[in-house]
């Protein structure tokens, strides 16, 4: 079920827990803070709280079916990427889509992800 909130951007908090539900799929409160105490130390209530205002802000679903409410992602991964990248777009690189693949395209990009780019602009010229 996606939600047409373009105009609500993540926190790094959220997208820490975004990104977890994409993994996973939706879940519990107690299974994201599993997940994210692994790398992060963080409280099962500020869990809980960032997930609370990712809901008013339509960023998760919530069942509230079961006692444990369960949290899903109210737009998939890709949606919310491309909302993030169009922002970043447009307020640093002055909208210029070329002057962020030229930055972020540099020495450090291995052999393998310059293979995948060509791959990537060999597939768009094919479908022109």
């Amino acid at each position: 079920m996606a939600h047409e909130n373009s105009a609500v951007k993540p926190t790094e908090a959220e997208l820490t827990l975004l990104n977890v539900l994409w993994k996973m799929g939706p879940a519990t409160v107690r299974q994201i803070h599993d997940v994210v105490s692994i790398t992060q130390k963080t409280g099962y209530t500020t869990v809980l709280k960032i997930l609370q205002i990712m809901h008013e802000k339509s960023l998760v679903i919530r069942d509230e079916s079961n006692r444990a409410h369960i949290y899903a992602t109210a737009n998939s991964q890709t949606q919310t990427q491309s909302s993030l990248i169009k922002d970043l777009i447009t307020k640093a690189f002055g909208g210029s889509t070329s002057k962020l693949v030229m930055r972020a395209i540099d020495d450090s990009t291995s052999d393998e992800e310059i293979n995948d780019i060509r791959q990537l602009l060999n597939s768009l010229d094919n479908k022109e």
